[in-house]
């Protein structure tokens, strides 16, 4: 323990006779370290985030979005008479279909139908464009949305098709400022609407601001304002997240049944899990991490040469010092060790200084991306960072340890 030590101190005292060299030969692992340590904390606050944004829709919930899958000749519907010519699903989705689930799905609490569009909203001298979401009385249930002042549409306001609506925090903001609006009257795409209820800012989820938008009763924007009786996709809520592969299978066979898909027909439908997206976007995010650390790792490698280098140059200037150290009984194990130990210490150095590098780079960037650094990324760090010292340094050493103690002495 005490000749450890011994090395320690005199690898500490050899680094710090030419401070400068030292430094700038850690740069490259305070770089290389920096970097990967801080690559990693984004992707595990990419991860953390997506996982959040999950959790704030709910795991429990799945998505039926219009789109064949894989239809085969046995998948097509036929329109008309026999004589007329048969016509591939288009995958279209139908509030009859929202009506089926709800009768016959056992294992959904709720089923909202979604139309969304873009247009026009004006009130007074203001107008622009903002998503504009037509839907039923449960939206707010199966979206965990909460109403800040009024109240949201009713059944009632859905089956006598009235001009309503429920304004999202962000066109409040832009449009009212600190009026309240509940019982204005604003424009969308030029037919009046009595504005009955604002929700409460739910924050953007994977890219999409449900607070820019506004909430219309799905009659009044399929007969009203876009003369369609289609719409876009179909929000369930399971009752519990472990029924999610079961009410999907459930789904699957009830909207089968709804739009008559013969056995081995391709489904004109696709559902989609919150879990698989929670599964798939942490695949990415992983993968990138991955990635991108490998890329800012080969700076390390750069680090790495770089301790070696001046290894050698330190193995050099000292040839006279190790021939007086073998002269006085010093053994080629204990020459190899000393400069092992140097490249660990300068290594290890640039490491801990590559942690606080990357909490810099971390903290410059908060505002802009989120990051988590865990102690796994750091341990990894100065294990690598170790490692290096110890790899890049054996040869140096070795050269130092097989140096011939007459040949030392005369060197000048």
């Amino acid at each position: 323990m005490k000749r450890i030590y011994e090395n320690i101190k005199i690898a500490f005292k050899s680094l710090g006779a030419n401070r400068l060299r030292t430094f700038l030969t850690m740069l490259g692992i305070i770089i290389g370290v920096g970097a990967v340590v801080a690559v990693m904390g984004v992707g595990a606050g990419a991860e953390a985030s997506i996982i959040g944004d999950i959790q704030d829709i709910g795991a429990n919930i799945i998505t039926i979005y219009p789109g064949k899958e894989g239809a085969s000749d046995k998948g097509m519907r036929r329109f008309g008479s026999d004589e007329e010519e048969e016509e591939i699903v288009k995958g279209d989705l139908y509030r009859e279909d929202v009506y089926a689930l709800k009768r016959e799905a056992e294992l959904l609490n709720e089923v909202v139908p979604v139309y969304n569009s873009g247009d026009t909203i004006s009130y007074l001298s203001w107008s622009g464009q903002t998503s504009i979401i037509g839907t039923t009385e449960d939206f707010l249930k199966v979206q965990g949305y909460e109403i800040d002042e009024g109240f949201f549409f009713t059944e009632s306001d859905v089956a006598n098709i009235t001009n309503v609506v429920v304004l999202g925090d962000t066109v409040v903001s832009d449009y009212f400022g600190k009026i309240n609006p509940v019982g204005e009257i604003i424009k969308i795409g030029g037919k009046n609407f009595t504005v009955i209820g604002t929700v409460k800012s739910a924050g953007s989820t994977f890219g999409r601001d449900p607070d820019d938008a506004v909430y219309i009763p799905i009659s009044t924007a399929q007969n009203k304002l876009y003369g369609v009786d289609t719409i876009h996709t179909i929000i369930a809520k399971v009752e519990s997240e472990e029924l999610v592969d079961e009410a999907t299978e459930e789904v699957k066979e009830i909207l089968r049944m709804q739009h008559s898909i013969l056995p081995g027909g391709g489904n004109d439908f696709i559902i989609s899990g919150n879990t698989q997206i929670l599964e798939i976007a942490s695949e990415i995010s992983t993968t990138l991490t991955v990635v991108l650390g490998g890329i800012a790792a080969i700076s390390l490698l750069v680090g790495g040469i770089g301790i070696m280098n001046i290894m050698f140059v330190s193995v050099t200037e000292r040839t006279k010092e190790i021939g007086i150290r073998k002269a006085v009984g010093a053994k080629n194990r204990d020459i190899m060790v000393q400069f092992l130990t140097e490249g660990i210490v300068l290594s290890l150095l640039g490491g801990i200084l590559g942690i606080g590098f990357a909490y810099l780079l971390t903290w410059a960037i908060g505002s802009l991306i989120s990051s988590i650094i865990t102690a796994t990324p750091i341990i990894l760090a100065l294990s690598v960072s170790s490692a290096i010292g110890l790899i890049f340094g054996i040869f140096p050493a070795m050269r130092a340890a097989r140096l011939h103690p007459i040949d030392s002495l005369r060197y000048e």
